[in-house]
């Protein structure tokens, strides 16, 4: 049986409003490099990539790696920042930035692995042509993937933006908008469920999969792979770079076998950065 422990957001969020009390004594277990490697992540893709680690290449690695299920994308981080756990693999570059930025906290990403693109689906339209005037879009309310998923919206025709807003575009930001689409923010997890309530949704790639999704058939429109930022990471706390468990991951998270693991597992749905 593999070592994860999966947790609720409900639990989890009543976590991370202990980090100020917990931040001492956890910041020492997670100091212990002697002690497995404790790494945050949610169930797809990236637990499972974290568990083809653990279960095929770890060992011959001397790597003690234990993979924890996270539902949401702000425990992760609180818990890496606090010490809880000694690295998270889930999010991208902008979303870390702007994490950091509101948060102040002090995470540092040690490797990129791969992508993940972001897509539109629907279960009355067909094609993003097809979608009426009016049509719902349920869009992630976090800040830097609602101006992703905006952009992809824009970048398929759909909208206009002001230029230059870039990861800071907010529905206030659409210039031209021909369909007269109305938009219904959602927290990323629950955009996926919402599918049979809005005309059309904007779905992060990890929840699309948890759905039985598959991003590169089902998606209306689907994210470029060329010259996308929005690549997923392995993330430390910062001073924790040169610990010799997190190095040994990011070896692994890049080697071939995990790119040939993504490859043969996802179908192009998930696409290795390296």
């Amino acid at each position: 049986m593999r070592n994860t422990a999966k947790f609720t957001t409900a639990v989890l969020a009543a976590g991370a409003l202990t980090l100020g009390l917990t931040a001492c004594g956890s910041e020492d277990s997670a100091s212990d490099t002697s002690g497995p490697l404790v790494v945050a992540a949610t169930p797809v893709p990236h637990a499972e990539i974290l568990n083809y680690v653990k279960d095929n290449l770890a060992k011959k690695e001397g790597l003690d790696l234990e993979v924890k299920e996270f539902t949401d994308y702000v425990t992760p981080n609180t818990a890496t920042e606090d010490g809880s756990v000694g690295a998270n693999y889930f999010q991208t570059e902008p979303y870390l930035e702007d994490f950091n930025k509101k948060n102040g906290t002090h995470l540092k990403s040690v490797a990129s692995v791969h992508l993940e693109p972001l897509g539109l689906y629907s279960n009355k339209a067909d094609k993003a042509s097809d979608l009426k005037d009016g049509a719902t879009i349920a869009v992630p309310n976090d800040t830097v993937t609602e101006a992703r998923a905006l952009q992809l919206l824009a970048d398929n025709g759909l909208l206009t933006l002001k230029d230059g807003v870039g990861t800071s575009a907010t529905t206030a930001d659409i210039t031209k908008n021909p369909k007269n689409l109305k938009f219904k923010e959602l927290e990323a997890a629950q955009t996926p469920r919402s599918l049979n309530d809005v005309d059309a949704a904007v779905i992060n790639g990890n929840y699309a999969l948890e759905a039985d999704l598959k991003p590169s058939k089902d998606a209306l429109v689907l994210e470029s792979a060329e010259n996308n930022p929005n690549v997923n990471l392995l993330v430390v706390k910062e001073g924790n770079e040169d610990d010799p468990r997190v190095k040994k991951l990011a070896k692994l998270l890049t080697s071939d076998e995990v790119k040939k693991f993504i490859e043969d597992n996802y179908s192009g749905s998930v696409i290795p950065s390296f």
